[in-house]
């Protein structure tokens, strides 16, 4: 079992040359209660310039894909390669505030729950986005709530955060998660909450959206993909 007193931030990248730098630069300067971290980047595929800025970042573990495969493959080459006791998923496009990451995993760090989601929907005042992007994700977190019987606001954030043995059995071997793109996320929740004993919690984050014309990439087609996925994880 790894220990808790380092985190793991594991980023996905691709085609973010406008953000990455300035969001890794970030997460650089957190400070987690004293804790170490390492910075695992998986460029996965990028044809911009995302590759060429990051090579040139020190600092980081850089992990490439040379096509892209998706984001729950980029997130899955960085769970092969983590060494601390919890990780977190940092999205590139600077729409989530990586000085919150600190109180996203305070629950697993006092032993209060063993995986935890930052919500935007328990922040007041955030600014909802695309109509489509925001019932979306509210549609979707229903159904997972209906189809495990948790409480869950927000299943599509980006802020997941949990102890990495419940992710990688004894031997270092993930669990079996067959997604790539962006359900590999939902079928991890799915999972996770369908064990009882795995404690969940979720707290409230802030979140500043950005539209698919600056470069989101969920499209309409990836939610029904989703409601697929959590119903095959359930039963």
């Amino acid at each position: 079992m790894k220990e808790y007193n380092k985190l793991s931030i594991i980023i996905p990248v691709y085609n973010e040359e406008s953000t990455v730098e300035m969001l890794i630069e970030k997460v650089k300067l957190i400070d987690i209660k004293n804790k170490t971290k390492e910075i695992i980047v998986i460029n996965d595929g990028s044809n911009d310039g995302s590759y060429e800025i990051l090579r040139k970042i020190k600092g980081i573990k850089l992990f490439t894909h040379d096509v892209n495969l998706g984001k729950g493959a980029a997130i899955k080459t960085g769970l092969r390669h983590v060494s601390g006791g919890i990780v977190i998923i940092q999205d590139a496009d600077l729409e989530y505030d990586p000085n919150e990451i600190g109180k996203v995993i305070e629950p697993i760090l006092d032993g209060r729950a063993d995986f935890v989601y930052g919500s935007r929907i328990l922040k007041k005042g955030n600014i909802r986005g695309g109509f489509f992007f925001y019932f979306g994700g509210r549609f979707v977190s229903l159904i997972t709530s209906l189809l495990f019987f948790r409480k869950i606001s927000d299943s599509s954030t980006c802020y997941k955060a949990f102890k990495s043995d419940l992710i990688k059995g004894k031997k270092g071997k993930e669990i079996m998660i067959n997604s790539n793109g962006f359900t590999w996320e939902h079928e991890l929740t799915g999972k996770l909450l369908k064990d009882k004993k795995n404690r969940f919690l979720e707290v409230p984050i802030s979140y500043v959206p950005r539209e698919i014309s600056d470069g989101k990439k969920i499209r309409f087609l990836d939610g029904f993909k989703i409601i697929c996925v959590l119903i095959k994880s359930r039963f």
